[in-house]
């Protein structure tokens, strides 16, 4: 089954990527309890602080894409991010419904 959502983001990646910038993929790599959005889900960030798709909501997001924004600028090419209700900022990312989602960040080409 084929997901027009994904083509749309990896397409406007592309695009980014054909005009210079760098790029990272966020995909929701597991999930538990109550999430707003499932396994698989993904967004991309551009350097210039562009992003499209949903890997969440709100806070999560925000703290999503600048993690993103710290990826492009690091040596590295990946790393994973745990939203937990039992982390002591769950409230400000947004997490105090109870749930709990885990998003890999990878730089693309």
């Amino acid at each position: 089954m084929q997901n027009s959502f994904d083509e749309k983001i990896l397409e406007e990646a592309h695009s980014w990527m054909e005009e210079g910038q760098s790029v990272v993929l966020a995909t929701v790599i597991q999930t538990w309890g109550s999430s707003p959005r499932p396994i698989g889900s993904r967004m991309i960030v551009s350097e210039q602080g562009n992003f499209s798709g949903s890997v969440s909501g709100g806070c999560v997001e925000s703290a999503v894409a600048q993690e993103c924004m710290s990826l492009l600028k690091d040596k590295n090419s990946h790393k994973t991010l745990d939203f937990k209700v039992s982390n002591e900022n769950a409230w400000e990312v947004g997490l105090a419904c109870g749930g709990e989602i885990a998003i890999f960040l990878e730089k693309i080409n």
